[in-house]
C-alpha cells in the first residue's frame, strides 16, 4: 500500500484520540455546573462566563490554525491537527518538525512521501512534549515553592527571577531564528528571512500593545498574538521573494 500523510487511516486514529480528549472535557464541563449550581452561582452568571470562554478561546485556536496549516505542507493534515489539539505547543511543534525535517535533508514545505520520515518526525515531536509531562509533576511544586520563597524575601528579585527563566525559554526559540544568518557571509540572505519575520510580528505586537493602552479594547490583548503570526507569515512571502 502506497504511503500518504492523508490517508483516510490517519484520520480515522486522530479522530478517535481527539474524541477521548472532547468526551473527557464535557465530563468535567457537565461536572463544573453541577458543582457551580449546588454552591449557589447563578445561572445568569454561568452564561456570561461560558460566552466570555467561547469568544477568548477563538483568538488562540486562529493561531493553532496557522500551525496546522504550515504543518501540513510537510506532514499533512491529520498529525498537525493531532499534536495541536491534543497536547501541542504551536512554538515547539514547528521548531521540531521544522529541525526534524531539515535533518533528514528534507525543508519545510516539501511533503513527505516515505513513511520512515514520518514516523521519525512523529516520534521527535511526541516524544521531546511527553518529558513536560513527567517533569511537571515532578518539579512544579518544588520549583514554585522555590519562587514564592524568593518572591515573600525580595519582591524584586522574585520579579527578576520569574523574567529570567521566561527570557531563558524565549531564548531557545531565539537560536532557531538567529541559526542561519551568518549565510549572509557567503552571500546567502535566506537567513535573514526568519529575522525579519520574528521583527515584524514583534513589531506588530508592539503596535496592539500600543492600541491597547490608548483605546482600553479588550479584545486587542486577546488578539494580539494571532494578529502579528498573520502579519508576520503575510511578510514572510515578500521577504521571500526579496532575500530569496
Amino acid at each position: 500500500m502506497e504511503f500518504s500523510v492523508n490517508h483516510p487511516i490517519l484520520f480515522i486514529i486522530v479522530a478517535a484520540i481527539i474524541a477521548v480528549v472532547l468526551a473527557q472535557s464535557i465530563y468535567f464541563l457537565v461536572r463544573a455546573v453541577r458543582r457551580a449550581k449546588e454552591i449557589g452561582i447563578s445561572r445568569e452568571t454561568l452564561k456570561k462566563t461560558a460566552v466570555a470562554s467561547v469568544l477568548f478561546t477563538i483568538a488562540p485556536a486562529v493561531a493553532i490554525l496557522i500551525g496546522v496549516i504550515t504543518l501540513s505542507k510537510s506532514l499533512g493534515i491529520a498529525l498537525p491537527w493531532l499534536r495541536l489539539s491534543v497536547i501541542g505547543s504551536l512554538s515547539y511543534e514547528t521548531v521540531a518538525a521544522g529541525t526534524t525535517l531539515t535533518e533528514l535533508g528534507k525543508s519545510m514545505g516539501e511533503m513527505i512521501t516515505d513513511a520512515s520520515d514520518y514516523i521519525t518526525v512523529a516520534w521527535v515531536m511526541t516524544v521531546g512534549i511527553i518529558i513536560g509531562l513527567i517533569l511537571t509533576p515532578l518539579l512544579t511544586k518544588k520549583v514554585q515553592s522555590g519562587m514564592l520563597k524568593i518572591g515573600s524575601r525580595d519582591k524584586k528579585w522574585g520579579e527578576i527571577f520569574n523574567n529570567a527563566l521566561f527570557l531563558g525559554m524565549i531564548s531557545a526559540f531565539l537560536g532557531y531564528v538567529f541559526s542561519d544568518v551568518l549565510l549572509v557571509v557567503k552571500g546567502d540572505f535566506s537567513g535573514l528571512i526568519p529575522v525579519c519575520v520574528m521583527l515584524t510580528a514583534a513589531v506588530v505586537m508592539l503596535l496592539c500593545g500600543l492600541l491597547n493602552k490608548i483605546t482600553r479594547w479588550r479584545w486587542i490583548t486577546d488578539y494580539a498574538v494571532p494578529i502579528s503570526l498573520l502579519c508576520g507569515m503575510a511578510m514572510a512571502i515578500p521577504y521571500t521573494a526579496w532575500l530569496g
